[in-house]
């Protein structure tokens, strides 16, 4: 009984991330097949948008390290869901920035 649980406990980060990532891959793919992705007049509102999504997991690993020091949370765990989360959080974001209009200041 005991080593199933160590089982899950392995398995379960990863299943977790590994469904994060096929949802983001997906919803890129639909996107890319329609059409829809996300395009910007200005070059440099390009390279944002195309950042947002590495720049969330970037994000998302360096805050779950410090999340990590701070409360009894092993580092592994932090490694596969802070990136994780990141990812998602930046697919939101990059869903969020790509529907904005360009503003010219």
């Amino acid at each position: 009984m005991e080593s199933v649980i160590e089982i899950v406990r392995i398995v379960l980060p990863i299943a977790i991330v590994g469904g994060i990532a096929l949802f983001v891959i997906i919803r890129m793919k639909h996107k890319y097949n329609q059409g829809t992705v996300g395009k910007k007049k200005t070059k440099t509102a390009q390279s944002i948008l195309d950042s947002l999504i590495p720049l969330g997991m970037l994000f998302g690993c360096v805050m779950s390290i410090i999340f990590s020091i701070f409360f009894p949370i092993s580092l592994l765990y932090a490694f596969s869901f802070g990136p994780g989360i990141g990812l998602l959080c930046g697919y939101f974001a990059y869903e969020i920035y790509s529907k904005q209009e360009d503003s010219y200041s």
